[in-house]
C-alpha cells in the first residue's frame, strides 16, 4: 500500500509488532498475539519520539509487517487492514508520515480454517527481502541509504538481502534473547545499531 512518494534520500523501514507497538496480551486465553483490531494498539515507549527524531533528520519513513493471522485462520484480511491503517492514522495525529505500509499476509504451513490462498512459500514474508524491495521500489527508496528498523533476526536478514542497513531494538540484558546479541557467535545475523528503544535507536542511526 503506497501512502506517498519520495525521491531518493535516507529512509528507515520499521516492523510493526515489537518495534512500534506491543503484542496483545489476552488475559481470558493466556495468549501473546500481535494486535488485530484498532483498539488493540499500544504505541512503545519511544516509538513517537524515534520516528519524529528520524522525520525531523529528513528521513522518509514507511512500515514493512508479517501479518499470517488470516492465513492461520486466527483473523480475517479485514482485521489486519482496518489495524494497520488504525495505526497510520494514530501516527499522523502525533505529526508522523508513514509515506508506505508493506504487509505479508502468507504463512507456509497456514493453520486450520485458513485463507488457502495465502498459505504456501513467498518473497515477502521477512526474512525475505520481498516487502522492503517492495517499499524501494514504490517509493524511489535507494537501498544503500534506507534502514530496516526491527526486533528480530528476520528484520535484520531482510535488510541484508535487500541491501539496506539493519538497526536493532534489543534489551540486552534480557538473556533468553543472547543469540541475537552484536558480536555473538551463535548469531546468524549482526546488525549495524542495537538500541533497547526505538528513539535510543534512531539517535544512534542519526550520530553515525
Amino acid at each position: 500500500m503506497a501512502l506517498g512518494s519520495s525521491a531518493a534520500r535516507p529512509a528507515a523501514i520499521v516492523d510493526r509488532d515489537g518495534t512500534l507497538i506491543d503484542f496483545h496480551r489476552d488475559a481470558e486465553l493466556g495468549a501473546v498475539v500481535s494486535a488485530f483490531h484498532p483498539d488493540q494498539i499500544r504505541l512503545l515507549p519511544g516509538a513517537i519520539e524515534g520516528l519524529r527524531l528520524l522525520a525531523d533528520a529528513g528521513f522518509t519513513l514507511a512500515i514493512a509487517t508479517n501479518q499470517p493471522g488470516a492465513a492461520k485462520g486466527q483473523i480475517p484480511r479485514s482485521a489486519i487492514a482496518r489495524t494497520n491503517q488504525a495505526l497510520v492514522e494514530v501516527l499522523r495525529a502525533q505529526g508522523i508520515t508513514i509515506a508506505g505500509l508493506a504487509v505479508c499476509e502468507h504463512h507456509p504451513e497456514g493453520g486450520p480454517g485458513g485463507d488457502v490462498s495465502l498459505i504456501g512459500p513467498c518473497d515477502c514474508r521477512k526474512p525475505a527481502p520481498g516487502l522492503l524491495l517492495q517499499l524501494a521500489r514504490e517509493l524511489s527508496l535507494d537501498p544503500a541509504e534506507t534502514w530496516m528498523l526491527g526486533d528480530t533476526a528476520a528484520d535484520i536478514e531482510a535488510a541484508r538481502r535487500a541491501g539496506m542497513r539493519a538497526g536493532l531494538i534489543l534489551e540486552t540484558q534480557r538473556c533468553e534473547l543472547c543469540p541475537l546479541r552484536v558480536g555473538d557467535e551463535r548469531a546468524q545475523v549482526s546488525p549495524d545499531r542495537v538500541a533497547p528503544r526505538l528513539d535510543l535507536l534512531a539517535l544512534s542511526i542519526l550520530a553515525r
